[in-house]
């Protein structure tokens, strides 16, 4: 089962936002999702909640840190880890993850937090040895302004992929209240945010974003 995480130790990046659209996009295409929920705050399980009968299945879990199991067989799991994870912690999560995506907000606070967690993870030995693979997603942006410009020198200059850029829209708020992602909603009133997904979604679908086979 390809197994998918959203971290970033900074609560408020908008990790359950990018963990349940990825959940609806794989759900759209055909895939067997489970959405698994570590954040004591239930937000992508309270997204499910409000999920209409009609929308394509998405199987939720709220998961346990000590008792949680990964399921067996085809499929993706999208996980939505909590905020101020470190050290041990850290290390847990990561094990049950083949990759990591990273969402960070245009603001000073969120750029210094994330490059002192990124510090952090390139010291982990499955990163290191890249049994997960991690990349980053500019997140809730709204563009040629001075700190976006300056987001985007900040995640240029990281030593791992710079994925995308997702604006600040009303349309991610709109599908959360209902339930759904943005890959759900019509397409002339998203044209704009899918195209800003296709390079994620073009990586994860690429042999960069799993993890290295180990050699002999």
């Amino acid at each position: 089962m390809r197994r998918i995480m959203v971290l970033n130790p900074k609560g408020g990046c908008g990790k359950s936002t990018l963990a349940t659209n990825l959940a609806s996009y794989y759900a759209v295409s055909g895939e067997a999702v489970y959405l698994v929920d570590f954040d004591v705050q239930g937000s992508s399980m309270d997204w499910l909640a409000a999920r209409p009968g009609s929308a394509q299945t998405i199987h939720g879990v709220l998961a346990d840190d000590n008792e949680f199991l990964i399921p067996h067989g085809k499929g993706v799991m999208i996980m939505d880890a909590p905020a101020a994870v470190h050290g041990k912690q850290l290390k847990q999560y990561l094990k049950r993850a083949q990759t990591l995506l990273i969402p960070v907000l245009p603001s000073p606070m969120d750029m210094r937090a994330t490059a002192k967690f990124i510090g952090e993870l390139l010291l982990v030995g499955r990163v290191s040895r890249e049994k997960t693979r991690i990349a980053v997603v500019a997140n809730r942006v709204r563009e040629n302004t001075l700190i976006y410009h300056s987001l985007e020198r900040f995640l240029d200059s990281l030593a791992i992929p710079f994925l995308t850029s997702l604006r600040d829209t009303q349309n991610y708020i709109r599908a959360a209240e209902q339930g759904l992602g943005i890959f759900e909603m019509p397409a002339y009133e998203v044209r704009h945010d899918l195209e800003q997904w296709q390079p994620l979604l073009a990586w994860l679908a690429s042999s960069e974003s799993m993890p290295k086979k180990e050699t002999c």
